[in-house]
């Protein structure tokens, strides 16, 4: 038996998966990840089927010779691309808070606004964009129809050390809970906007409606959520004004890490609950 993204796959699945090939020989491979994710009902929350996961299940069997799968339609990998940049022009801004009027946060992904975040992400943010993988929301700021902020929130890592123990679940209930936490992957304070206070009150804004906006779009609420800071660029103040707490640090190693050795510098890890109760939602185990 082996596991894939949490699913426990048997014999008996394999042969499953086998006759599900068998009868459908002129499927592709696309086909038969849907209709694999039908007769399992392995599903998102949202209801959309799992495709993506079903697909990398079935090249994962494919490539250790338990299954044949059909040739792939495409043999070559499409290049990612950087985004398109788009032309904003700068209106800064000064002053206090309360100078720049009302202050909106739009959700933006899957709109045309999108690739104004993308673009500015890439162009102004110290890491530039990555495209996210899972689920994912983007959010424009702005003040009288001008950017002031952007922000990007991901699935949070699988693992990571002093989110684990601030929360202080078990293995199991990491893994089946893990979905209820966001990471913020980016947050950008546009250069030419200098404003005291706001990077600290946009934190506030997004803690209230960030979860409502995760449920809208993905059928489950946020409980948690976590980010890192690079402490060699900064210091982490506007968390702490925001009242984020300090978890610890990382260990530099990454996920992508062959080894134990580090590969990156460590980041400080900050975290932010949603609820009060966050430690008893994320540590029980959903019904069977």
């Amino acid at each position: 038996m082996l596991r894939y993204r949490g699913r426990a796959i048997n014999a008996a699945d394999v042969d499953a998966i086998r006759r599900l090939i068998a009868e459908h020989p002129k499927a592709k491979r696309r086909a038969l990840s849907i209709l694999l994710c039908e007769a399992w009902s392995w599903r998102q929350a949202n209801g959309a089927l799992r495709d993506a996961v079903c697909r990398g299940l079935l090249l994962a069997l494919h490539r250790a010779g338990h299954i044949t799968l059909p040739p792939p339609q495409c043999r070559t990998v499409p290049r990612w691309r950087p985004p398109q940049r788009v032309h904003v022009r700068p209106v800064p801004r000064e002053g206090n808070l309360g100078d720049l009027g009302p202050i909106e946060i739009r959700q933006v992904r899957r709109t045309p606004e999108e690739a104004l975040v993308d673009s500015l992400i890439d162009e102004h943010h110290y890491l530039g964009y990555a495209r996210p993988v899972g689920e994912h929301l983007k959010y424009l700021v702005t003040a009288s129809g001008s950017p002031l902020a952007c922000f990007c929130w991901t699935s949070a890592p699988r693992h990571l050390g002093p989110r684990d123990r601030h929360i202080g679940w078990s293995a199991e209930a990491r893994k089946a809970n893990v979905r209820y936490v966001a990471y913020q992957s980016r947050f950008l304070i546009l250069p030419w906007i200098h404003v005291p206070l706001l990077a600290s009150h946009l934190l506030g804004r997004m803690a209230r409606q960030l979860s409502g906006d995760w449920e809208q779009q993905y059928a489950h609420r946020i409980y948690f959520t976590e980010t890192f800071v690079d402490p060699a660029r900064f210091r982490g103040t506007c968390y702490k004004a925001a009242n984020w707490t300090y978890l610890g640090m990382t260990t530099g190693r990454g996920k992508d890490a062959p080894t134990k050795r580090p590969n990156r510098p460590p980041k400080d890890v900050y975290g932010y609950p949603l609820v009060k109760d966050f430690r008893q939602r994320l540590g029980q185990m959903p019904p069977p």
